[in-house]
C-alpha cells in the first residue's frame, strides 16, 4: 500500500537515492535549501521506502510551479504520479496559490494532462 505525505523532509540521502533510481544521476548536491523554499514537497512511500517525489515550487505569491516529478523506476505504471500531482495540487490550493504551472517533455503530455493541466503558451530560455 502506497502512503502519500505532504511535506515529509526526506533527508539528502534518501532523495538522492530515489532521483538515482528515477532519473539515473544523483541530481543536486543538497535538497534541503529547495525543500526549505517551496511552498510544499509530496512524497510516496511503501512502508518506510520512499518511492515518489514531487516538488510545488512557488513565487510567493499566487503561482506555484511543478517540479521534479519522480517515481522509482520498480513502482511505475500504478498510479503513484497521478496521485502526487493531485497532493500537491490540493496542498498548493490550501496554502494560497490560485495558479498550478508546470513544464513538461512532449512524451509527457498525456501524463499532465490527466493531471488537468490544460495547454498554455510558454517561453523558455535554456541557461
Amino acid at each position: 500500500m502506497i502512503r502519500i505525505a505532504v511535506d515529509p523532509f526526506p533527508s539528502d540521502e534518501t532523495l538522492r537515492e530515489l532521483w538515482e533510481k528515477a532519473w539515473g544521476d544523483a541530481g543536486p548536491a543538497s535538497w534541503q535549501g529547495v525543500l526549505k523554499r517551496s511552498l510544499a514537497h509530496v512524497g510516496a512511500f511503501e512502508g518506510e521506502k520512499f518511492v515518489g517525489f514531487v516538488n510545488v515550487a512557488w513565487d510567493g505569491g499566487l503561482h506555484a510551479f511543478i517540479l521534479d516529478t519522480c517515481v522509482d523506476r520498480d513502482f511505475r505504471r500504478q498510479g503513484i504520479a497521478t496521485r502526487l500531482v493531485k497532493a500537491a495540487e490540493e496542498a498548493a490550493r490550501e496554502r494560497g496559490a490560485k495558479w498550478l504551472h508546470v513544464d513538461f517533455e512532449p512524451h509527457l503530455t498525456e501524463f499532465y494532462r490527466g493531471c488537468g493541466f490544460r495547454p498554455t503558451e510558454a517561453g523558455l530560455i535554456a541557461l
